[in-house]
């Protein structure tokens, strides 16, 4: 572990804990990470921290072996920006669709990255009620220390309440099984106007929740409802784009960015790759050329 991904780490910890209303908070959004350790790595003191802990921070704060992959604004990641500020503001609920690889993600956790309050959830099929909540709590700060569902939901209706302009970002809400997707009914009824609410999905939840509507079944048209009856489709990523992404995260080339967009096919995780191929060719060429 050198000196240079201590620092990159060090500075993604700083950045996480920014996003907190304090550092005690921020400490307890990580797992398996003490304060003291937390304080020794933004002081520069690293003689007793091993690396395995080192790499127990970097995965959590979002160090990639890969370097730092910046952010470029496109249009789509505008859109969600706009979205993503109406809902903040206004406590207002949006389902947003695009292909997988579109940027999502990447933009919800940017945004969260960058303002207070945003709670970003990633979800899989694995969740229930209580594992939903137990992310939201984590996300927010806090641990689950044998609550329930309700008493859970108790405690993050009030904490949110008590907060300026929150906004939660559940992300991948078409691999939710039903009895979450009902549970967002209760949700949404609980903070209506009091917090914004964003589900994104791939067009798999549109087509999803508008066959359970006209089939009638439990609780989709309620769903429909709350989300204005509208999904908003992103548009994807133009060329122009593409090439100030791979400009931006060091691949300059205008063949190989050709190529990138010739091959990626719209999901910017194929980009990315893109990108890496150039980088580890480019520093094995310079590598044969100093030997």
């Amino acid at each position: 572990m050198t000196d240079s991904i201590k620092k990159e780490i060090q500075t993604l910890l700083k950045q996480h804990i920014e996003r907190y209303p304090s550092q005690k908070k921020a400490v307890e959004a990580l797992k398996s990470v003490s304060e003291a350790t937390v304080i020794n790595v933004r002081n520069g003191i690293w003689e007793n921290i091993s690396d395995d802990m080192w790499r127990n921070i970097g995965k959590q704060v979002g160090f990639s072996t890969k370097g730092l992959w910046q952010f470029v604004p496109t249009y789509d990641s505008l859109c969600l920006i706009s979205f993503f500020e109406d809902a903040r503001e206004f406590g207002n609920v949006f389902a947003i669709t695009a292909k997988s690889g579109s940027g999502k993600s990447a933009t919800a956790e940017y945004f969260a990255s960058k303002s207070p309050n945003v709670y970003h959830i990633e979800c899989a099929e694995y969740f229930n009620r209580k594992v939903f909540l137990q992310k939201l709590l984590e996300k927010m700060g806090h641990q689950n220390t044998g609550y329930n569902v309700a008493e859970m939901m108790d405690f993050i209706v009030e904490r949110l309440m008590r907060q300026e302009s929150p906004l939660v970002i559940m992300d991948e809400v078409d691999k939710l099984p039903d009895t979450v997707l009902y549970f967002f009914i209760t949700f949404y009824n609980q903070l209506k106007n009091k917090c914004g609410i964003v589900l994104l999905s791939t067009d798999y939840l549109a087509k999803r929740i508008q066959r359970g509507v006209r089939l009638n079944r439990k609780g989709y048209n309620e769903i429909y409802s709350r989300i204005g009856r509208r999904f908003v489709s992103l548009r994807g990523t133009s060329k122009e784009e593409v090439e100030d992404i791979c400009k931006e995260n060091g691949c300059p080339d205008p063949l190989m960015i050709t190529n990138i967009y010739k091959e990626y096919e719209g999901d910017l995780r194929r980009l990315e790759r893109g990108v890496h191929k150039f980088k580890m060719k480019k520093q094995k060429n310079s590598a044969q050329k100093a030997a």
